[in-house]
C-alpha cells in the first residue's frame, strides 16, 4: 500500500542536532516497507552525509522509492553558508556529485534548492532538462519559489511539483502559490509540517548544529506566546485522541489533499507517531476550530533568509 506521505531526510544530518546512523537508516528502512515512496533530501545536508546515509538505507530498495534531491546551496568547512550556485555547469556538477554519493544512476526528482538571483530561472531549468535527455534526472522540481517563476520554469520543461513549507503555522501559499499550483497541474512537497518541532513542542538542544537556534520562533521574544499557543493545539489533539504530530499531519492532509507532506522524522517512534495520522482524518468543524487558535507568531526564518525567499515576494 502506498502511502500519502513523504519522508525529509534533512534531520539526520545534524540540522537539529545529533543523530544516531543506525536509528537513521532504521527509519529510511522501516518508512519504505511501511508504503512511503518519496525520500527527500539535499547535497548539502551535512556536506554529501545526508546523501551517503540514503544511498547506504535504500540499498536492496531503491526499486520502490523516489528520490528527492535539493542542490545549490554552498557551504563552507565551518558548516557556514554562503549562497546559491544554479548556473548550467554548476547543475551538472552537482548532479554527478549526488549520484555518486546516492549510490544510483539516475535522480527522480531534481530541484535548486532556492532561487539564484544571479541565473535565470530558465538557465536552471534548462540545464536540467539535459540531464533528463541525458538519462541522469527523470523530473524535474521546484523549491520556495513564487508564482512568476513557477510559470517562467513550466515554459521550459514540466514541473513535477514544488516544494515549500506549509504547516498550521505557516500559510502563506494559501494565497497565491496554491492555486496556481492546481491552475497549472503542479503537485507540492510540504516541508515543515512539524514547524521543525515547534508545534510538537520540541526545543532547540545547546549544541552548535542546531540551526533552530537561530530561528525567530524559537527566539526568546515570542517564546511564551507560542508555548501557550502550542498548548492549546496539544489540548484540541488530546480532546480527539490524536497526538500533537497526528494533528499536525492530518490537518495538512485535509487542507491539501492532493499534495505531500513531507514527515522530518528521525526515528521510528517519531515515524510511527505521524502514520497514526492516516485514516483519521478531521472534519470540517475540526478545521474551522483550529482556525480559532491562536498562532505562532515570528518569521520561519532570519530576516536575511526571509529576504532571499522568492516565495515570499
Amino acid at each position: 500500500m502506498t502511502i500519502p506521505l513523504g519522508l525529509g531526510c534533512m534531520g539526520m544530518s545534524g540540522m537539529y542536532g545529533a543523530t544516531d546512523e543506525r536509528e537513521s537508516i532504521r527509519t529510511i528502512q522501516t518508512a519504505i516497507d511501511r508504503g512511503i515512496t518519496l525520500l527527500d533530501t539535499g547535497d548539502f545536508y551535512g556536506m554529501g552525509h545526508n546523501e551517503l546515509l540514503v544511498g547506504r538505507a535504500i540499498q536492496g530498495r531503491r526499486e520502490r522509492v523516489q528520490l528527492s534531491v535539493k542542490f545549490g546551496a554552498l557551504r563552507g568547512p565551518d558548516n557556514g553558508w554562503h549562497g546559491i550556485d544554479t548556473r548550467p555547469v554548476a547543475v551538472k556538477n552537482f548532479a554527478a556529485y549526488s549520484l555518486k554519493r546516492l549510490g544510483v544512476d539516475v535522480i527522480d526528482i531534481y530541484r535548486p534548492a532556492r532561487l539564484d538571483p544571479a541565473v535565470p530561472i530558465e538557465d536552471t531549468v534548462g540545464a536540467i532538462a539535459e540531464l533528463i535527455k541525458a538519462g541522469y534526472v527523470r523530473s524535474i522540481g521546484l523549491s520556495e519559489v513564487g508564482v512568476e517563476t513557477i510559470r517562467r520554469a513550466q515554459r521550459v520543461h514540466p514541473i513535477v511539483d514544488l516544494q515549500i513549507e506549509y504547516s498550521i503555522a505557516s500559510r502563506a501559499p494559501e494565497a497565491k502559490i496554491f492555486p496556481a499550483l492546481h491552475e497549472l497541474g503542479v503537485g507540492a512537497t510540504l516541508y515543515g509540517v512539524f514547524s521543525r518541532g515547534l508545534l510538537t513542542g520540541s526545543r532547540p538542544g545547546t549544541a552548535p548544529g542546531d540551526f533552530r537556534m537561530h530561528l525567530p520562533r524559537f527566539s526568546a521574544a515570542h517564546r511564551e506566546h507560542n508555548e501557550a499557543a502550542v498548548r492549546e493545539l496539544h489540548e484540541f489533539g488530546r480532546e480527539r485522541g490524536l497526538t500533537p504530530g497526528q494533528l499536525l499531519v492530518a490537518w495538512v492532509l485535509a487542507k491539501e489533499p492532493r499534495f505531500t507532506p513531507l514527515i522530518g522524522a528521525k526515528t521510528v517512534a517519531q515515524l510511527e507517531d505521524a502514520l497514526g495520522a492516516l485514516g483519521r482524518p478531521l472534519s470540517a468543524q475540526d478545521l474551522a476550530a483550529l482556525d480559532g487558535l491562536a498562532a505562532i507568531r515570528g518569521d520561519r526564518y532570519s530576516p536575511e533568509a526571509m529576504h532571499h525567499l522568492d516565495s515570499e515576494r
